[in-house]
Order: structure tokens, then C-alpha cells, then sequence
């Protein structure tokens, strides 16, 4: 495929698009993708071309979304539940950003690479998991499984290795095991927003920093980094679980396609009802 038609690809399944379909009806990016790829019928719902546009990520190209959508739907929703099970993405920690996590009993941080992408910092991407999180994966294509492989026989930790297959399941090559050794509070910390933080705090010590605004990130953390690694860490799990909010009964009614992309923005119940409509709408054309 052509590198410009890639691009609009990406954009396609991505949270500005979509909210701008729902929103207002209409998304140049989505008008575009249409037109290029899909045989137009005015009779086609929204949600028949949003399929469509989504067998092409199958079959032709299956970009970052189509991975992380294939995740969210396998193990979360199948394996696991939204009851028991909360999803992150995109989570910076030191140099590098966690694709996708999942949190339950214990927390497992799955690095992507796709067939688009290069092995290049996935050693340093692996180091830098390690520090916030104590099980670490790579989910990623067959062909590149001996690559992964000898990557991770060099690093020296219990990383573990997952496939998507052509038929969009994910087969374990190797399970993650745990591994505490590399967990860093300076670095965990980091991953935490204030109220979080502060929860923290207050349940080990039972009161706040009493000091300037200017002091009160510093002395937050040092309180925190004074704390044995293993409880803080068990402490930041149960914090992090609670961070996704979805409306269950109205989320099970998204799409397949979808599922990634609803399950991170925060949607409101005339969200869903906006959703739903866009969706069942016959295309208008551009």
C-alpha cells in the first residue's frame, strides 16, 4: 500500500475520528478511508463500513490499533472481565510508554511490534517496563518469534511472548513470569496521578506533607519512596484498577471494531446514544 493511504489508515480507528462521527456526523478522515477502499452503497450502515474498513486492517494491514484492539477483545473481555479486569494504554514509564496493560490480581504490561514495526529499542522498552511493572510481554507475529526470542534470551528476564495469528487469536509461545528485582519507586511514582498518590500517603502514614505547593510534589515522593517497594507496589495495583470507568451495560452494545477505542474515552450514556445512532445512520457520502 501506498505510505499516504497507511497514514489515513492509522487516523481512521483513532479517538478524534470517531468522535467526530458520532459527534457531528460527519469526519473528513473517515470520508476519505471510505472512498478509497470501500465499494460505496448508499445502503451500507456505518457499522457495516466500519467492518469492512476493519477486515482490510486484517487482511492487509494490521497496524498498532488492530493489535491492541485484538488485546482488549481477547483478553479482557474474554479471558478476563471489565468486573475483575481494568485496561491502560499508553502509560509512560522512564524512556518509554507501555502499549497496552492489564490489571487484575497481578499487572502484565504487553509490548506491540507489529509487522511494521523494528526491534531497535525493545531491549531498553523491556528495561523500562521492569521498573513500574513485574510481568512484561511481547505480543507479536509469527515470523518474528525467533527474533523476539534470542532479544529476550540477551536481556536475561522472564519475559514473556505471544502471537496474533492470521485468524485474529493470540497464541502463547512463552508465559510472562514475575519479576520484582528492577521495581523502581522513582520511576512508579511517576506513573501516579496526585489523588493517587495522596490515597497512598495518607493510608501509610495517616497524614500529608504540611509544606509549600512549591515542596509538596518532592516531599509526596519521598514519603512514597520511603516506603518497602513491595507494598508500595501493591498499593499503585489496587490504584490503577480503578482508574478505567466504563457504563457496562451500554459498553457490551459497542462493536467489535470499536471495543479499544470506547473502552478509553470516557464515554457518558448520550455518548453511547450518539454512538448507536451514527452507527445504525446509512453513510451519506461525501
Amino acid at each position: 500500500m501506498e505510505k499516504n493511504k497507511l497514514n489515513i489508515l492509522n487516523k481512521f480507528f483513532s479517538r478524534n475520528t470517531f468522535r467526530h462521527c458520532y459527534e457531528e456526523g460527519y469526519d473528513k478522515t473517515y470520508g476519505q478511508v471510505i472512498k478509497k477502499y470501500i465499494n460505496y452503497d448508499s445502503t451500507k450502515t456505518n457499522s457495516e463500513l466500519v467492518r469492512e474498513i476493519y477486515n482490510i486492517l486484517k487482511t492487509e494491514y494490521r497496524n498498532e490499533y488492530y493489535y491492541k484492539n485484538t488485546l482488549l477483545n481477547k483478553l479482557l473481555l474474554g479471558v478476563h472481565s471489565v468486573n475483575t479486569t481494568t485496561a491502560l494504554t499508553e502509560i509512560p514509564i522512564a524512556k518509554s510508554k507501555a502499549d497496552f496493560v492489564l490489571i487484575n490480581g497481578k499487572a502484565v504490561v504487553y509490548e506491540i511490534k507489529t509487522e511494521l514495526d523494528n526491534l531497535e529499542r525493545l531491549e531498553s522498552q523491556i528495561n523500562d517496563y521492569f521498573k513500574a511493572f513485574d510481568h512484561v510481554a511481547v505480543v507479536t507475529y509469527n515470523e518474528n518469534v525467533t527474533a523476539i526470542q534470542k532479544k529476550i534470551d540477551s536481556i536475561g528476564k522472564p519475559v514473556g511472548i505471544y502471537v496474533l495469528q492470521n485468524r485474529g487469536t493470540i497464541k502463547t509461545i512463552q508465559k510472562p513470569e514475575k519479576y520484582r528485582e528492577a521495581l523502581d519507586s522513582k520511576i512508579i511514582y511517576k506513573i501516579l496521578r496526585k489523588p493517587e498518590y495522596e490515597e497512598i500517603i495518607l493510608n501509610k502514614y495517616g497524614f500529608l506533607p504540611n509544606v509549600s505547593a512549591f515542596k509538596y510534589y518532592s516531599e509526596c515522593r519521598n514519603l512514597f519512596e520511603k516506603m518497602p517497594i513491595e507494598e508500595a507496589y501493591e498499593y499503585v495495583l489496587k490504584l490503577l484498577k480503578k482508574r478505567t470507568k466504563i457504563i457496562k451495560n451500554e459498553y457490551k452494545e459497542i462493536p467489535y471494531e470499536l471495543k479499544f477505542l470506547a473502552y478509553f474515552m470516557d464515554l457518558k450514556s448520550e455518548d453511547y446514544e450518539k454512538i448507536r445512532c451514527f452507527l445504525n445512520q446509512a453513510y451519506g457520502g461525501v
